[in-house]
């Protein structure tokens, strides 16, 4: 008789194996391994992250990006500067040299036209003086200082004493003309506001003499007045 073929005796069904070097004393679960390929291994629950690795996003949320250091500052290239401010200080002593050369030239022409000069003319000979002096200072106030309001302030202030100062440097001018450069000494002596006296009181009616102070302000005002609008026109460009 044939015997039945040899089959090997089968092996008695064994416990699932854990892991090596796992301690599980309470049967616990073993966690969920990762699969490989796909990131940093993430750490078991119930234990604390390792150090160095960023922390695992909560359920339902992206993965966290990484952070990048943000790009270094960039000054503005050359050629795109803001609107300068202008250079106010420039400004008014630019102007205060401008207005002594034009009283200083108003006095010599005081002094070369006093003996044909009637009471009109010489109030529009101080008038139009007063009227130059202060456009041309407040078109240099304008330009250089731009839109600084103090110097407008000062190209005022410069218009208005090169005005007065036009006129009373004109006065011992023509007293050395008329009768000596002792003269001047004589004066100063005696009482050194006269020149300013003689530009407030009036020779021929008495009290004040309004065109006085009147070239004053036209000065002052036409001064500030082109000063703003050379100033902001400047800025806008």
């Amino acid at each position: 008789m044939s015997q039945p073929p040899f089959q090997p005796p089968q092996q008695p069904p064994q416990p699932p194996q854990q892991p090596p070097n796992a301690y599980n004393p309470y049967n616990q679960p073993t966690p969920p391994q990762q699969p490989p390929g796909f990131g940093p291994a993430s750490h078991a629950s119930g234990q604390p992250p390792v150090p160095g690795q960023p922390p695992m996003p909560a359920p339902g949320q992206p993965p966290m990006q990484p952070m990048y250091p943000a790009p270094p500052f960039q000054g503005m290239p050359y050629g795109h500067q803001p609107n300068a401010s202008g250079h106010p200080v420039g400004a008014v002593f630019l102007a205060l040299f401008v207005s002594l050369i034009i009283s200083m030239l108003y006095s010599g022409l005081i002094l070369l036209t006093y003996k044909d000069q009637t009471i009109t003319v010489a109030n529009t000979m101080y008038l139009g003086h007063a009227l130059i002096n202060g456009a041309v200072v407040g078109a240099l106030i304008g330009a250089v200082g731009h839109r600084n309001h103090g110097a407008w302030i000062w190209g005022a202030v410069i218009a208005a004493l090169g005005a007065f100062f036009g006129y009373t440097n004109a006065f011992p001018l023509v007293i050395a003309d008329a009768q000596s450069p002792a003269a001047i000494g004589d004066m100063m002596e005696a009482d050194p506001f006269i020149p300013a006296k003689a530009w407030w009181n009036d020779e021929i009616g008495g009290g004040v003499d309004w065109f006085s102070p009147l070239g004053l302000v036209l000065a002052a005002v036409t001064a500030w007045g082109l000063a703003y609008l050379i100033g902001n026109r400047r800025r806008q460009r």
